[in-house]
């Protein structure tokens, strides 16, 4: 009957909440959705996840131009700027090479981040990862290489040739309105100690420029309410009320997985999604953030089951904080993942087993196995030509994988892309990963395809028309 009652939202978007779950394939989706009514002390199948409330539901083809299986700078590029590119680069479309500078040149593309800023709304990114990273480069940068965080990371070649790094295109590129994440040591000159960890040389600034980027972006905003902060205490005491501009790093590098983050010290992807949508909505004219849980991708690689399924299930709870503080006729929220991970859900478990535990078949070697396993990952363990005996091990750990390697792949299966709110609808069916930039954009009529305004703008026209008609005939 909800099916059956449910209407097309036409508006035109004012504000776009982008959460973007790095790694979160189906498979992911499933059993965070488990382990969610698990924590809550219920057999967890039947949970249902804020995510899973969108009405609209589609799936999106994730290959890059060069490869079957993408990586998170080409898929960012997708999704984010329209275009689909080569594997290891962000912000450049498929004439580009991985780490040849001089490609860059005249093949950048711009993001649905910088479509929203020229329009005039405000613009944010928040991330779990350190600010530079793939997805949220995807937004702001134009880069040869995802990896060229700060300028030590680049060749000299690529110097001479004129690109530049990551970071510095952070603070120059696009006027971003609130920066949430990690990232410190990309920001800062070589050897510059770290607040939080001045004795650890390996969280010391690492430019070799000289240049402290983040007192740069500091002067870039003079005569504006700009907060720089690298800590809770900071953070919190932040007035969304009277801040125009935030950039808070809260580590040299990424952030902290959830299961392992100090609630005192370090906030919540719950809590920066909240700070970021109270500064942004100031804007009468609306904003656009990406959200990242770009953390559910690194446990994947790391074969960690567990901490990639509770760092999904904090990002469900960011999206939930994200609805509460938008109103649905006005906002277009979209979730999706960027690409898969090779995650396997296995073994006919009974209804309300762990889905971090073991199924209740045993394999052909008469030995035990979990529900979750990876296709690969540093999982793999065969001793003497046997699996390891893990009748009495706790299975809240790094996951059997079938092939030896150090860090997972990605996987290359669709992914699904769920959305609400303004034309909601038009995020169905199976599309390219490229496709949901356009419709987002046209959704909030920013960027180059401004059709939906001018419908918008006719209806109007018609109504004040009849409007007027009436008051004459009166």
């Amino acid at each position: 009957q909800a099916a059956l009652d449910r209407k097309l939202n036409t508006n035109v978007a004012k504000n776009i909440l982008f959460f973007l779950g790095d790694g979160m394939g189906l498979t992911t989706l499933t059993a965070a959705r488990i382990l969610k009514g698990q924590l809550e002390n219920q057999p967890g199948e039947e949970t249902v996840m804020t995510m899973d409330t969108f009405p609209n539901v589609g799936l999106a083809k994730t290959y890059s131009v060069d490869f079957q299986v993408a990586d998170s700078a080409a898929t960012a590029t997708a999704y984010l700027c329209g275009v689909k590119t080569n594997l290891n680069i962000v912000g450049v479309n498929a004439a580009g090479r991985n780490g040849v500078c001089r490609t860059q040149k005249g093949n950048e593309v711009t993001s649905i981040l910088k479509w929203a800023k020229d329009a005039g709304k405000s613009v944010g990114i928040v991330t779990t990862t350190r600010v530079q990273h793939a997805t949220p480069a995807g937004s702001y940068a134009h880069s040869a290489s995802r990896t060229w965080y700060s300028d030590a990371d680049m060749p000299d070649s690529a110097k001479t040739d004129g690109c530049t790094d990551i970071s510095f295109q952070l603070i120059n590129n696009t006027d971003i309105d609130v920066i949430i994440g990690g990232g410190r040591k990309y920001m800062t000159p070589t050897g510059t100690k770290d607040p939080e960890y001045p004795t650890d040389y390996f969280s010391n600034g690492e430019r070799k420029d000289g240049r402290d980027l983040i007192k740069e972006w500091q002067n870039l905003k003079t005569g504006k309410v700009a907060h720089y902060v690298w800590n809770k205490a900071d953070f919190d005491a932040v007035d969304p009320e009277t801040t125009d501009y935030l950039m808070a790093l809260f580590e040299p590098g990424d952030l902290r997985y959830e299961e392992e983050r100090d609630p005192s010290t370090d906030p919540s992807i719950i809590e920066t999604t909240e700070k970021a949508i109270r500064i942004l909505q100031k804007n009468p004219k609306g904003f656009f953030l990406l959200v990242e849980g770009g953390r559910i991708d690194q446990a994947h690689h790391a074969g960690r089951a567990s901490m990639a399924l509770h760092e999904a299930v904090a990002f469900d709870r960011a999206i939930a904080k994200g609805l509460e503080l938008t109103e649905e006729h006005e906002t277009l929220t979209v979730v999706m993942a960027d690409h898969s991970q090779p995650l396997t859900f296995n073994g006919f478990p009974f209804r309300g087993n762990s889905i971090l535990g073991k199924s209740p078949l045993w394999a052909s070697d008469m030995l035990p196995y979990t529900t979750l396993m990876y296709g690969n990952g540093p999982g793999h363990k065969i001793v003497n030509g046997a699996r390891p005996d893990i009748r009495n091990v706790d299975t809240n750990y790094i996951q059997q994988a079938a092939v030896p390697v150090d860090t997972t792949t990605h996987s290359g299966e669709d992914v699904a892309v769920l959305a609400r709110g303004p034309m909601a609808h038009l995020f169905q069916g199976v599309n390219e990963q490229n496709y949901i930039a356009h419709a987002m954009g046209y959704a909030a009529c920013v960027g180059a395809d401004l059709r939906a305004v001018s419908a918008s703008a006719a209806l109007l026209g018609n109504f004040l028309s009849v409007l007027l008609a009436i008051t004459v005939l009166m």
